[in-house]
């Protein structure tokens, strides 16, 4: 356990394992427990940093609005602080916003990025997505994070045989102090890097659970924009693919790493390396 001091707050973040080194980044209104279930695989190989976000786990919540962009200078701030220069970036869902976001911004900290139930974009462009985004703050506004923990937890892992995921889920997001995952709710709304994704240089891999609440072809036609992207499918899962699909998540990112880092040891000068 380890805590990085920012000018206006701190970031706490978890280190483990050696090699190159892995930012595996969590979901709103969660932590870095996100990846409880993955680190241990993956540490074995690759040097994990798992940080949680400003406002989230037991990093600081100081006043101010938040957002992606804020986010991501955080991490970034961590990197640099610990002397990283090219780093696997592995995001779910907000975690993968904030990917994104480093990949515009700082593509100098980016070895390769993966998505995981995740989008370049939170903008309402229809009726029915203003209404979701104005009903998810409603509930949040009138309920609270353990109020609203218990109409998402069951949304996250429906089966009969996923009820201590379900108590995990609650658990987790009864613990957000309102005010700062209010904030963060808020704060992601309206955000986008679409136009930038054609800068995206560094491979990408997409990851799409079966049971996501955005549909595969809304992934697909984002990945097509990339440069180096590709889409792999999580059978039998959900939005909250490292808990409910540790192993088959940790099967698609370490072929993917291999690839890229393989393909980096191998290329020449003047030749961008590829998987």
């Amino acid at each position: 356990m380890s805590t990085l001091q920012l000018a206006d707050s701190s970031l706490h973040y978890e280190e483990s394992g050696h090699g190159i080194p892995v930012l595996l980044l969590h979901g709103l209104g969660s932590s870095g427990a996100d990846w409880e279930l993955v680190t241990p695989r993956l540490s074995g190989n690759y040097r994990l940093l798992v940080p949680d976000a400003r406002g989230h786990g037991t990093s600081g919540k100081p006043p101010g609005t938040y957002g992606v962009p804020l986010f991501a200078r955080d991490v970034a701030a961590l990197c640099d602080a610990l002397g990283l220069k090219k780093v696997h970036v592995v995001g779910l869902s907000m975690g993968g916003m904030m990917g994104f976001q480093l990949a515009v911004d700082r593509p100098d900290l980016v070895r390769s990025l993966v998505i995981v139930n995740s989008g370049p974009e939170l903008v309402a462009r229809t009726l029915r997505r203003k209404f979701e985004f104005a009903l998810r703050l409603t509930l949040l506004r009138l309920l609270g994070p353990a109020g609203l923990a218990r109409v998402l937890a069951p949304k996250l892992f429906p089966k009969p045989e996923q009820e201590s995921l379900r108590q995990r889920a609650i658990a987790a997001f009864s613990a957000n102090a309102p005010d700062a995952y209010l904030r963060a709710t808020r704060g992601l709304v309206g955000w986008s890097v679409l136009s930038r994704l054609k800068d995206i240089t560094c491979p990408v891999l997409v990851v799409h659970s079966e049971r996501d609440y955005t549909p595969l072809a809304s992934k697909q036609a984002y990945v097509e924009l990339l440069p180096d992207a590709r889409l792999t499918v999580l059978a039998d899962s959900g939005h909250a693919a490292p808990l409910d699909q540790p192993e088959a998540l940790c099967d698609a990112v370490e072929v993917f790493l291999r690839e890229v880092d393989g393909a980096a040891a191998g290329s020449t000068p003047g030749v961008r390396a590829g998987p």
